[in-house]
């Protein structure tokens, strides 16, 4: 079995009530998914965004409507190590992911108000931008609580 594969029964099997069961929960209650969708999967790189974007694999793969999934990462300036961190982790989770450049932390190290906000508006407008490029009418994005 590969690594992927046994993440991906972990998420069903030994998270199923932490985690499992509230996503596909959350998805059904606020009726998130419609028939023919195709839904831009935002990846951060982190743990939580690559944890949503295989459960969205998982639910494509047990559900039954046909959507469609892109999963994206933007690349705001991470050095080659953070970079190659990803793009690794991704390959072991078996997620394609299709990676973009921008220069935001370029763009924003000199902003001295808010340059955080700043930073997180740019972030989510490039992200918009990709998913509409690839034809996506809704995004995924893991957000703080």
């Amino acid at each position: 079995m590969e690594k992927y594969e046994e993440i991906e029964k972990t998420i069903t099997k030994r998270f199923r009530k932490e985690i499992w069961k509230k996503f596909v929960k959350a998805i059904c209650d606020f009726e998130m998914i419609s028939e023919g969708d195709k839904i831009a999967v935002c990846i951060s790189g982190g743990k939580d965004s690559m944890l949503m974007a295989k459960c969205f694999q998982e639910l494509k793969k047990h559900r039954k409507m046909n959507f469609e999934l892109e999963f994206i990462v933007m690349n705001p300036g991470y050095n080659e190590l953070n970079k190659e961190k990803i793009i690794s982790n991704s390959k072991l989770l078996n997620i394609p992911i299709t990676m973009f450049e921008t220069d935001i932390f370029n763009r924003v190290v000199n902003i001295e108000d808010n340059p955080c906000y700043i930073c997180a508006r740019m972030r989510r407008g490039y992200l918009y931008e990709k998913a509409k490029e690839l034809g996506c009418n809704k995004i995924a994005l893991r957000t703080s609580l």
